[in-house]
């Protein structure tokens, strides 16, 4: 099983993996730097900031599905050598669908919805008298993805973890 198309399937697998995840395992830093600009009354560059991370982002979401794709590929190629039934395996597939989903149902939606308030926030002049209305809902929704950013990182760690030590496979 460990031919030339085999080892290509394979590296691309690695390479898409570490562009894909790499792309957007930094994400928390980009936060850190869009509230900054934020706390400092500084909204048009915090949208610009998001706007890129939202980019790069995207891009790497690409590669993050290619990821799961080639693996089927690498799978296939491994003339039984790695099965489904094999603990490693299983759990990498359930894992990714897990953090596929936290991204596609608060990630995501919660970095298009920042994006949002930051365009109202630009758009017009902030209330007299108190903070803008965008600024309560962005700190929620900054919550909500703070926390489940690391949940990403760490099943991210998982499933590096399985692909290298193969738990319960040959």
């Amino acid at each position: 099983y460990y031919d030339g198309f085999y080892k290509f399937c394979l590296s691309l697998h690695i390479l898409f993996a570490v562009i894909g995840f790499g792309a957007v395992a930094l994400n928390g830093l980009y936060a850190q730097q869009i509230k900054h600009r934020l706390q400092s009354g500084r909204i048009a560059e915090a949208l610009a900031v998001h706007e890129a991370n939202m980019k790069v982002s995207q891009i790497g979401e690409y590669f993050i599905y290619a990821v799961f794709i080639l693996g089927f590929a690498v799978l296939g190629l491994s003339d039984s050598v790695f099965k489904f039934s094999q603990t490693w395996l299983w759990l990498s597939i359930v894992l990714y669908i897990v953090g596929i989903g936290l991204s596609h149902g608060i990630m995501m939606p919660g970095a298009k919805r920042m994006r949002t308030l930051m365009e109202e926030m630009v758009s017009g002049p902030p209330p007299a008298g108190g903070p803008p209305p965008q600024v309560a809902e962005m700190q929620t929704l900054g919550q909500r993805m703070g926390t489940v950013g690391p949940i990403l990182d760490l099943i991210l760690v998982v499933i590096i973890f399985l692909m290298v030590f193969k738990p319960g496979g040959p």
